[in-house]
């Protein structure tokens, strides 16, 4: 009887499936740093309220009592042209989404609350002001 010396080993590296593992965790990593959903870091006043709403306009005020309606910076004075601008024509009932530093003075806030009670009675409009917060620890 003739037997074959040769004999197959099926046998797979996994040393390159870690590497490759390892390299998709880095970059996953990466970008979801990269990745922010707020333009204008703030440490939000903290709540145990979950209300939610469709944001039409973001408004920002940061610890230096700047404002931000999305990420462009705005003075008081133009506080209420970019609201208006930043909510789309014919939508009589936006939200405008406060999302103000906890350290902010009140009057910040009322300034914001203002503007847009002013557009409201100049359009005849029903726009509301919502103060985003951050989860109670």
């Amino acid at each position: 009887m003739i037997r074959s010396q040769n004999h197959i080993k099926i046998e797979t590296s996994s040393s390159s499936m870690s590497d490759l593992v390892f390299l998709l965790l880095i970059f996953f990593m990466i970008t979801s740093t990269l990745i922010s959903p707020n333009a204008v870091k703030l440490l939000l006043p903290e709540s145990t309220s979950k209300t939610m709403a469709k944001q039409n306009v973001t408004v920002y005020i940061d610890e230096s009592n700047n404002f931000y309606v999305g990420e462009t910076a705005v003075g008081v004075d133009q506080l209420q042209s970019s609201i208006a601008s930043g909510i789309e024509p014919g939508v009589t009932d936006a939200c405008v989404v406060l999302r103000s530093d906890k350290t902010v003075q009140v009057q910040y806030v009322v300034n914001v609350i203002d503007a847009v009670n002013e557009i409201n009675a100049s359009t005849g409009t029903k726009h509301k002001v919502i103060l985003a917060t951050s989860p109670k620890k």
